[in-house]
């Protein structure tokens, strides 16, 4: 099997899709890129059982077939390469892989193609139509939330209900919980699904800084999306997600108004001087003014700064982890933010003061109990 392609061109694809590849898979299959042509047509997938990408470029080939190539040699070898065609030869008795261009030639082991995972089919799919701008903003207004811990799997992914009024994205780890609702993405049929957060990640590097009509299509076990020349299947997390409705308190008397920018600066000042265990912040609401401190009493460090808000509500005095805090901040692009709180001991609510039409972000943050320093 013969067939010539633009090093730069393939080099594209593959780099989309690679970061499916891990370095040490369960199955040693899995560190290859099946390449299979067919009419011309050269799809390349990428697997690691539970998230398959799949890219499509056009080649010259006389013959149609099907290859796996090791992953990291090729990439390697093809960044290296100035702009031009390339012409691959295999041969389908010893799966050698030779490559020829005009500085040389390369000679590789690939493997046999029937040894690569089938990539599984999504039957009786519920189909929903978004666009990349989309689902950018929700995997970026929600990722960031997700658990690492695999002891608690559901919080591991976002969650999405799909409602004929909206779509609603969650994420939480336990100290921290965005919910981030769009009246512009909506399904006939109710449903519900969790996507791991790898999954997300390899979408979010690789949509398309374009705004193009995504295709998302699930079913109880796996999920595939498409735009472009790239289709991902990724099985779901098939966990039960904590009931988070329950969790964000409704009657919050207290609503603190702060320029964002303003309040990210000094809590990433004051959150140097914090112990470095709890990055414990304390935020101090008086009147119109708002007070930050951290105090560090292993290495006798402490920092306070003074900013200006509109607040309405009685004087609070409230302790939060600074890091998760600048975080959630950092993911806010409002210009101002309102901080909504009840009592020291129960969640606060950060959320944009401004927010488009179409969209909704709810970010929701526990309490860390004060230190009674003066």
């Amino acid at each position: 099997m013969k067939f010539i392609v633009s090093s730069s061109a393939l080099l594209k694809q593959l780099t989309a899709i690679n970061g499916v590849v891990t370095t040490n898979p369960v199955v040693p299959i899995l560190e290859n890129f099946l390449f299979q042509i067919e009419n011309g047509l050269l799809t390349i997938t990428a697997s690691d059982l539970q998230t398959s990408m799949m890219t499509s470029i056009e080649v010259d080939a006389r013959e149609d077939g099907s290859i796996a190539v090791p992953a990291r040699i090729l990439i390697d070898t093809l960044k290296n390469l100035p702009e031009q065609p390339v012409n691959f030869t295999i041969d389908h008795e010893t799966y050698s892989i030779e490559i020829s261009s005009d500085n040389g030639r390369y000679k590789l082991a690939g493997e046999n193609a029937t040894d690569f995972p089938k990539v599984v089919e999504v039957s009786n799919p519920t189909v929903v139509d978004m666009s990349t701008e989309v689902l950018s903003s929700a995997i970026n207004n929600t990722i960031f939330a997700t658990s690492s811990d695999d002891l608690r799997p559901s919080m591991t992914g976002v969650y999405i209900n799909l409602s004929d009024t909206n779509a609603t994205f969650v994420a939480t780890d336990g100290h921290r919980l965005v919910r981030y609702r769009r009246v512009d993405v909506t399904s006939e049929q109710p449903a519900s699904l969790i996507i791991p957060r790898k999954a997300l990640n390899l979408l979010k590097s690789t949509l398309p800084s374009e705004n193009v009509p995504v295709k998302v299509e699930f079913n109880s076990s796996n999920a595939y999306f498409s735009f472009n020349s790239i289709k991902m299947i990724c099985r779901l997390i098939d966990e039960r997600f904590p009931d988070y409705e329950n969790v964000i308190p409704t009657d919050n008397p207290n609503h603190m108004r702060i320029d964002r920018q303003e309040l990210l600066g000094s809590l990433k000042r004051i959150s140097i001087y914090a112990n470095k265990t709890t990055y414990q912040v304390r935020l101090k609401i008086t009147g119109s003014e708002l007070q930050i401190s951290a105090e560090d009493l292993d290495f006798s460090n402490e920092a306070n700064e003074r900013l200006s808000c509109q607040h309405d509500g009685e004087d609070i005095e409230i302790g939060f982890n600074a890091k998760l805090l600048v975080e959630m901040l950092n993911n806010l692009h409002a210009k101002e933010v309102t901080l909504q709180l009840s009592a020291p001991s129960r969640a606060g609510l950060l959320v944009p003061t401004d927010s488009g039409d179409a969209e909704d972000v709810l970010m929701l943050i526990m309490p860390v109990m004060l230190n009674n320093y003066v």
